[in-house]
């Protein structure tokens, strides 16, 4: 899912998205509510309204975004207490205003507010993390089915609450909190927490101790994850759904993602070279660029270079999801991640 964090995704037109296909985007519910607002952005018909946007949008409630303030916010049974990064003014996120944020934004898909436990972190703050999410999980979903109630009585599309499961890189703890999660019969489940600077084989460790607790006919949530290895490797298993601001970054920083590999394009041995980024590339960047004409565009701070940039990423992102789907169906996908690894290069 492109990280459409503050109702656009970096560089990119809405119309740009569907030319490129992606099916769902990112709306951070954080940032929504201190600018321009959840109740400004109801008054245009919600998120689809406000940015002219016909397919599916899925909100983060926050969690982590008040989670990365750290010297800015207290963390209670009740919620959070933050100071807004904009103004240093104070707000109060409870997991009923929380749900009230995301119905006023409208997403199709909403997240339940969470606790991001913190890497590292004691098995007792862990286990302790993952309880409170846990309640207010159950808090979010009380209040959820309240406000839809009289949303769907007013003619409104339901929306769809996933849960968010925590507990560290605690094993019995990530299983316990998915247990508890798929007793409350969201319509999904996300794994949140991971990539958080913990080391790679224990992200993965987590995921193989985890995704088998939830169930195989709700989509299973990776966020905030991450490189095409990370997808890979997610996918492989069982993960359905990733979303993360790598594409868009990378591509506003100049590095952008081929089949090869990555390719940092100011580096000066791109300034001669008159080929496409990425030979194996239909994006509109590859069919009608050549590298040196990026890097010029890199190197002389030109607004198209992250255009161009942001539009490959995405679209290579998008297709490598739709590639392993493929391939999935047609009984093929260790093959496919064979070739794949034979040379794409991550160095």
């Amino acid at each position: 899912m492109p990280v459409g964090t503050r109702a656009t995704v970096k560089a990119l037109s809405q119309q740009d998205l569907l030319q490129l296909d992606a099916s769902i985007i990112l709306g951070n519910a954080y940032h929504l509510y201190l600018r321009p607002g959840h109740e400004r952005i109801e008054r245009f018909g919600g998120l689809h309204g406000f940015m002219s946007w016909p397919r599916p949008i899925l909100t983060d409630s926050g969690g982590f975004q008040v989670f990365s303030l750290q010297e800015l916010r207290r963390i209670t049974e009740d919620g959070v207490r933050f100071q807004s990064h904009l103004d240093g003014s104070s707000h109060l996120f409870t997991p009923e205003s929380v749900m009230d944020i995301e119905h006023s934004l409208g997403a199709d898909i909403i997240m339940a507010f969470d606790e991001c436990t913190p890497y590292p972190a004691t098995e007792e703050y862990a286990r302790d993390s993952m309880e409170r999410t846990q309640r207010w999980a159950e808090r979010c979903l009380r209040r959820h089915e309240e406000l839809q109630t009289v949303q769907v009585a007013a003619g409104r599309p339901p929306q769809a609450l996933f849960g968010i499961v925590q507990g560290g890189v605690y094993p019995q703890l990530r299983r316990r909190s998915a247990r508890d999660l798929v007793a409350l019969d969201l319509p999904g489940y996300a794994i949140g927490g991971l990539a958080v600077g913990e080391p790679r084989p224990e992200m993965l460790s987590t995921l193989e101790e985890t995704v088998p607790e939830l169930p195989t006919r709700k989509p299973r949530y990776l966020m905030g994850v991450g490189l095409p290895q990370d997808l890979i490797d997610g996918v492989e298993r069982g993960i359905d759904m990733f979303d993360c601001v790598i594409p868009t970054r990378n591509a506003r920083n100049s590095t952008l993602f081929t089949s090869t590999g990555r390719v940092r394009m100011k580096n000066a041995v791109h300034a001669d070279d008159n080929g496409p980024l990425d030979a194996a590339c239909d994006c509109l960047t590859c069919r009608q660029y050549h590298r040196g004409y990026l890097r010029h565009l890199f190197q002389t701070d030109e607004i198209l270079g992250l255009h161009l940039a942001t539009l490959h990423n995405v679209h290579f992102f998008l297709q490598l999801m739709r590639a392993m789907r493929a391939a999935i169906i047609e009984r093929r996908f260790a093959d496919w991640r064979g070739a794949f690894s034979a040379t794409y290069q991550d160095g």
